[in-house]
């Protein structure tokens, strides 16, 4: 019995833990980063990030949840239009208007639920992208926002903003680019909350519970799991985050428009694109899909419509001949998992062998 008991069930492994310690050192370099590098490193960098925090949630809701959203626009516009609200109405400062990014998100995905889970497959993505839509469209008529045409942050209100005092004194640089400092320090915070706290849910057991349910739902409710209920937490987690980081971006440009803000290119294909060739279903598909899609972004973006073009060709040709993504293709024959989630027996005899 002894014996038995030291055996155990463990996600650990040297490569794991040796990436761990890899990302806290970049996440010490992030913080510091401002020091050294130009304003437009800073915009880069800010833009990476904010996908891939949508990146890692879309993943978490398709890729292990089995929810293919096609709709999550509807809480980057509604999170960034419930900031905007904060701070024109109500006269918030617009780092704590954020949060009501995060809390207008959820309290348009209840109702969201409500409808769209009881669809199923394709009916399920068309009815997340027709509540964006109607979203859209309402805010659209919201004449103290700037209705159709949208409106700016006000002057006052961008000259206030908490903590841009301090980061202009600290890098002696002027109001906009310690704007952008402080969008992109919550930017780096805001991320790996997101991925930390993903990839905890993924090791404890409602991560099993959620890849049940993804694999077979019926299966997975034979067992005890509560299908329902998981799904509702997640779709209304990732929501949450969702529009933080719709509310962030926003901050960020200071300008908002129905059309920007609810843009399905931007908040929803173009992170489709991102996990689809990264790999769906892992963490480190987003995080590699987010450099390829920027490295793309950058050669391509002032060929116009050659660019949307070239992406589609891109994403079939790896669905194709690499249908798990670049990073399924790069695990499967390196064995290599920078952030694993499954579990593996560990024990005397088995530690000492490896």
């Amino acid at each position: 019995m002894t014996q038995l008991a030291s055996y155990r069930l463990t996600t650990r492994t040297r490569t794991g833990t040796a990436a761990g310690l890899a990302a806290l050192v970049l996440i010490a370099v992030g913080i510091v980063l401002p020091a050294f590098v130009s304003r437009s490193v800073i915009q880069d960098l800010f833009y990476i990030l904010t996908m891939l925090t949508l990146a890692q949630l879309w993943n978490l809701l398709a890729g292990y949840g089995g929810l293919v959203s096609v709709g999550q626009q509807a809480f980057v516009g509604i999170g960034a239009y419930a900031m905007f609200a904060g701070v024109i109405l109500a006269g918030w400062n617009p780092v704590f208007a954020i949060l009501l990014g995060g809390v207008a998100a959820l309290i348009l995905a209840i109702p969201t639920a409500f409808f769209v889970f009881r669809l199923q497959g394709a009916y399920f993505a068309i009815g997340t992208w027709v509540i964006a839509e109607v979203t859209r469209l309402l805010v659209a008529q919201w004449k103290t926002l700037g209705g159709g045409t949208g409106t700016s942050l006000p002057r006052e209100a961008t000259g206030s903003i908490l903590g841009v005092d301090a980061i202009r004194a600290l890098f002696s640089v002027r109001e906009a680019a310690a704007r952008d400092i402080l969008a992109y320090w919550l930017a780096l915070v805001l991320v790996v909350a997101v991925t930390g706290g993903i990839y905890w849910l993924l090791r404890n057991r409602l991560g099993l519970a959620l890849a049940a349910v993804r694999d077979n739902t019926e299966a997975a409710k034979s067992v005890g799991v509560d299908a329902g209920r998981l799904k509702w937490a997640v779709f209304l987690l990732a929501s949450v985050a969702t529009g933080l980081t719709g509310a962030l971006i926003f901050l960020q440009t200071a300008r908002i428009s129905p059309d920007a803000a609810f843009a399905l290119t931007d908040w929803t294909a173009y992170v489709v694109f991102i996990v689809v060739i990264g790999g769906i279903g892992t963490i480190e598909g987003p995080i590699l899909g987010v450099i390829v899609f920027f490295i793309l972004r950058s050669a391509l973006a002032d060929y116009g419509s050659w660019y949307l073009l070239s992406l589609g060709i891109i994403a079939i040709v790896v669905m194709l001949f690499a249908p798990r993504g670049l990073w399924g293709l790069i695990s499967s024959r390196s064995g290599l998992h920078l952030f694993p989630v499954r579990r593996r027996l560990a024990g005397p005899k088995i530690e000492g062998g490896h």
